[in-house]
């Protein structure tokens, strides 16, 4: 279903519509546009970090090894984090909280409600536990999928937009959100018809544009590797998300003045700036492989993706590594693993 905008007689826009349908059936089977958005995200982020690990010279899709255990936890945490930060709405009186055959129960995640902060938490739990099964380094499959993570909130925000939710405060602008007055989620007192912002379409933009910057940074910076460009995706991500959610009028839990999910943000850009000032001094050069040390693909030499900068060095900081004298050249260094890889 594309985006139709309204546009009054003289062809300027004048509001944008909510979808009309949040699901269609197929046969017995419901299927929610909210979970297709999400799927196709996935499906999206996974594509892109594989050509991303690939071209570090990792494994054609290993990132499918990782994904069986990063997306399932990502999941289940994203959902358990908007749960718990949302007590008022599954708890209680009057409120159909265990059973999965009713509305408004904690599993209902086709309803909305899942936190992309919960799925960080998650996901990189997964992910780590994924890396260390396949031998992949976890701070280079973090790189190689930070601009793809950041194409899937993009994507999955369109869910948002089909679900009638999280939009932002009344607007006059041109570009104002419908939302029908009987939506549980309508402010009381306003009268039918009132805009909104339309924060899902915000973040959409921000993420887009996040997503060429950073693909942009990891070819002009090859230095961006040990996890400083996942930390420039959480900096970005989050200090965005500090502007939406300072917007947004869905019942959220304020602590200190501030909704629960702006303090999420505040702290996602505190802990970019910690892992990029850390590894930056941590690890000033370049990662020797995609792989840990004494792992490795055998049908391929683990050499170091640095043709654009050959000025790097390579920065074997493990701790069963040699030392490499800073300025020496990535391309005439061979580490060596366990299993014999040059």
């Amino acid at each position: 279903m594309s985006l139709a905008l309204h546009s009054t007689f003289t062809g300027v826009l004048a509001s944008i519509p909510s979808p009309p349908v949040a699901y269609f059936d197929l046969g017995p089977i419901r299927i929610h546009f909210y979970a297709l958005c999400i799927i196709a995200g996935i499906i999206a982020a996974v594509l892109l970090t594989n050509h991303r690990l690939t071209r570090r010279r990792a494994e054609p899709w290993v990132v499918i090894d990782i994904s069986i255990l990063a997306v399932p936890l990502a999941i289940i945490t994203a959902r358990f984090y908007h749960v718990f930060t949302h007590p008022n709405d599954y708890f209680g009186a009057g409120h159909n909280t265990w059973n999965p055959f009713q509305p408004g129960s904690i599993w209902a995640i086709w309803e909305g409600g899942i936190a992309i902060y919960g799925a960080l938490i998650g996901g990189a739990i997964g992910a780590w536990l994924g890396c260390k099964w396949t031998g992949i380094r976890f701070w280079t499959f973090a790189d190689a999928l930070a601009p793809g993570l950041l194409l899937a909130q993009a994507m999955g925000r369109f869910g948002n937009w089909f679900n009638h939710e999280l939009f932002g405060l009344p607007t006059d602008l041109p570009w104002g959100l419908e939302i029908e007055s009987t939506n549980s989620a309508f402010p009381p007192g306003l009268p039918e018809g009132t805009l909104f912002h339309p924060t899902f379409l915000y973040e959409v933009i921000w993420n887009g544009l996040g997503v060429i910057v950073l693909l942009w940074l990891s070819r002009k910076a090859t230095a961006l590797q040990w996890g400083r460009l996942f930390a420039i995706y959480l900096i970005w991500y989050s200090a965005g998300r500090v502007v939406w959610e300072s917007i947004r009028i869905d019942p959220s839990e304020i602590y200190f003045g501030l909704r629960s999910n702006v303090w999420a943000a505040i702290l996602g850009v505190v802990i970019g700036l910690v892992i990029l000032i850390v590894q930056s001094r941590r690890h000033p050069g370049l990662e020797p492989s995609p792989y840990q040390p004494g792992r490795g693909r055998k049908d391929l030499d683990a050499v170091v993706d640095s043709q654009d900068n050959p000025s790097d060095f390579v920065d074997l900081s493990e701790p069963d590594a040699e030392e490499v004298p800073a300025g020496a050249s990535a391309t005439s260094i061979a580490p060596t693993d366990a299993e014999g890889s040059r």
